[in-house]
Formats: structure tokens, C-alpha cells, sequence
């Protein structure tokens, strides 16, 4: 499939009507969306034939992304149910199988490398400090082969000492730095859209053998 492909059918899906800013809920957008996937296929060969994992996956953008670039099996993960609805809706709208579960991804209960790659795109963690390194650190316990993840350029530096010194990761690397666009979603947004500067971030897992050496 071809980057405007993917690009165009993410671009119809749904998104959220009503977002929580507890949540720090912000739709993740086709352009990156697109790109983000394209890139981890293309580049990697991260997503085809592979069990992907969307931690965070809201309406199920990145997900249904790997769907329709190939992965065997997709599951989207949310604590928010509304979400996971839409994200449901999503699927069927594009003809593709994918499982969801409604769980705090801070206390997931998966043991073991039971999939191979993780695509997300946090919380920020600029409601909840931390946020974002909670799903980094749940996603490298359980992804075998890659996390692919945005997180705030400003926050280079402590993403990628925490990955390496903290969750067990063998490499971090950041792919490209992105414009993420955030709409006017919430009543504290003063400006009608707002451009924050993303990596995206490519991290790949220490195998078991690696972490019991």
C-alpha cells in the first residue's frame, strides 16, 4: 500500500467527539499516523506478518494503520470505553479484525515478549507527570522486536536515559521529529490549533536471554 493509501483511509475514521482532558485524549492524525506506520514497515519490517500491539489506541488509528499494512493480529488497548467503541466502529468501517481490551495500560498484567511490536502515542504527560514514560516502560516489557512511540522533542534526553538505564531497552533511536498538530479541543486551549514538536522514536527490547545474562 502505498503512503497516500494509507494516508487517505486513515484520514475518513472517526475520531473523538468528546475527549477527556483527564485523559489527555488528542486524536492522533492521519499524516503522522500514516508516516509513523509506513515507516516502521517500510524501513523495518516491523508490522507485516507481525502481532502488533496499540497501547493507548483511542478511536484506533495506529492500529487499524497496521491492519491495513499487513500485521496478523492487532490489539488496541484503552482504559477509556467510549473510545474503544469508536475504535471498534473504526474497524468495521475498513473491513479489518481487530481485538480490543479496556485496561490501564499502567497496570497491565501481560507476562512476557507476547507480541512483537508496540505502536503508541502516549499521554504527554502534561496532566499526569510520567504519564508517558509509564506506557514506555509496560510497552518494552512486553514487545520482542520494536516500540515505536512520539514522545515531546523537549524531552529527548530523559526518554532516551530512561529507556536505555531504566527499561531494558538495546537500542533508542529517534527516526524523525514531527509536527504534531493539536487542535482546539479543550476550553483552556487559547489558540485554534497549536503545533508541538514530536520524535519519533524507534526502541528495540533486550531479548530474555540478553536480560538474564
Amino acid at each position: 500500500m502505498k503512503l497516500k493509501q494509507l494516508e487517505s483511509l486513515l484520514g475518513s475514521l472517526e475520531q473523538f467527539s468528546t475527549p477527556k482532558i483527564e485523559l489527555e485524549q488528542y486524536p492522533t492524525g492521519a499524516h503522522i499516523a500514516s508516516r509513523m506506520l509506513y515507516t516502521a514497515e517500510n524501513s523495518f519490517e516491523d508490522v507485516n506478518s507481525k502481532v502488533v500491539a496499540d497501547f493507548g489506541c483511542g478511536c484506533g488509528t495506529l492500529g487499524l494503520a497496521a491492519g491495513l499494512l499487513g500485521a496478523e493480529s492487532v490489539i488496541g488497548l484503552d482504559i477509556d470505553a467510549e473510545s474503544l467503541e469508536i475504535a471498534y466502529a473504526n474497524a468495521n468501517e475498513l473491513e479489518l479484525d481487530m481485538d480490543f481490551i479496556q485496561c490501564d495500560i499502567k497496570n497491565l498484567k501481560w507476562r512476557g515478549q507476547i507480541v512483537e511490536t508496540v505502536v503508541m502515542n502516549p499521554p504527554f504527560g502534561t496532566r499526569r507527570k510520567g504519564a508517558d514514560m509509564d506506557f514506555l516502560s509496560s510497552a518494552m516489557k512486553v514487545a520482542s522486536q520494536a516500540v515505536y512511540s512520539l514522545h515531546k522533542t523537549t524531552t529527548r534526553e530523559h526518554v532516551k536515559r530512561a529507556a536505555l538505564r531504566d527499561y531494558n531497552a538495546r537500542s533508542a533511536e529517534v527516526i524523525c521529529e514531527l509536527r504534531y498538530d493539536v487542535p482546539q479541543l479543550y476550553k483552556f486551549h487559547k489558540k485554534k490549533e497549536v503545533d508541538i514538536a514530536v520524535d519519533l522514536w524507534r526502541f528495540v527490547p533486550q531479548r530474555k536471554q540478553e536480560r538474564s545474562l
